[in-house]
């Protein structure tokens, strides 16, 4: 497990909440072209008390998930308990005991300024951590079958 990128995205200079959306998409897309993932692990909405938070993070993660689903890259959700409790060991655990123990797993030495950074970082640590094959619902015996089934992935 190695880190390769983390960061946020701001987008308080942004007017409307659809350019908002639009920006997440487009780098979405851009870092998946550049990185190449296999697959792609996300927080599953939860409930809040504001409702109208909700909705608009449920938007954020739709419009992330629907940038993966473009480039055929399979997606997981975890919940945040899941997500705490693999990289903590505590379902309950604050942002700041998650982002402690996710600077100790992958050793990188400033925190970032935002915890959103680590809150993403954690949910791609806790699927690397889950096991989940590549592609939902299948197996590979190496590498040769794992070309073969997935023609075009590889260059």
């Amino acid at each position: 497990m190695k880190l390769l990128l983390m960061g946020i995205l701001k987008l308080n200079k942004y007017t409307s909440h659809e350019l908002r959306l639009r920006k997440i998409f487009e780098r979405t897309t851009e870092l998946i072209q550049e990185y190449k993932p296999d697959e792609l692990a996300i927080e599953a909405p939860f409930y809040g008390k504001n409702v109208q938070s909700m909705l608009k993070l449920g938007r954020a993660q739709g419009v992330a998930m629907a940038a993966a689903l473009s480039r055929d890259v399979p997606i997981f959700e975890y919940s945040p308990k899941k997500i705490k409790q693999a990289i903590t060991g505590n379902g309950a655990a604050s942002k700041e005991q998650v982002a402690a123990m996710l600077q100790t797993l992958l050793q990188y030495e400033h925190q970032p300024d935002y915890l959103d950074a680590t809150d993403g970082l954690a949910a791609a640590v806790c699927h690397y951590l889950q096991g989940k094959p590549s592609t939902p619902g299948s197996n590979y015996s190496g590498w040769k079958a794992f070309l073969a089934q997935n023609p075009g992935r590889v260059k």
